[in-house]
């Protein structure tokens, strides 16, 4: 069947609850940087960083990370779009990503992330999870916790991309016997 998971002003009060479990259990924004998985995670990244700096008073510095060069799943890539402009080590890095389903694609953030330094924590941050593990690896924080098949689809658009901000469940047609 399927559906819309979250609508625009879903995901604004989300976000906006997500940066405040952040502050709170990291006892405000001090130590924080936020870093973004491209292509999704980047821009859901950029908007908690600035619900925090909203909320702080202080920056919260954000970057991005591009996992391509990093996946062990999927075909190297040369390019690399990585921009991570401060410093991570002795940090905690509010790691960033729409969905998490596998694991294997924060796995390869997590690879890359320790090219830049040393963080002092890395915190997991996603706005929808939907299970099917393969690693065990689990978020800190999530917005969404949603029960799917795994040949299910989650769609996340967001305005920077896709024109709209939505969260939207594809199901798997399974033929009916």
């Amino acid at each position: 069947m399927g559906g819309v998971l979250l609508d625009a002003g879903d995901m604004r009060r989300t976000l906006g609850r997500m940066a405040h479990e952040i502050l709170e259990a990291n006892q405000g924004a001090e130590q924080l940087v936020v870093v973004g998985v491209l292509r999704r995670g980047w821009p859901i990244a950029k908007r908690l960083a600035f619900l925090m700096t909203q909320i702080e008073g202080t920056t919260v510095p954000c970057g991005k990370i591009d996992v391509r060069p990093f996946r062990d799943d999927k075909p190297a890539v040369e390019v690399n779009e990585t921009e991570i402009p401060f410093e991570v080590t002795g940090k905690t890095v509010i790691l960033v990503d729409e969905v998490i389903f596998t694991a294997r694609t924060i796995r390869a953030a997590l690879d890359g992330l320790m090219r830049y330094g040393r963080p002092r924590a890395v915190q997991l941050a996603v706005l929808i999870d939907r299970g099917h593990r393969e690693l065990p690896i689990e978020p800190n924080y999530y917005g969404k916790k949603v029960f799917t098949e795994k040949g299910d689809h989650i769609v996340v658009k967001v305005n920077e991309y896709d024109g709209e901000d939505a969260v939207v469940l594809e199901k798997v047609h399974q033929e009916v016997r």
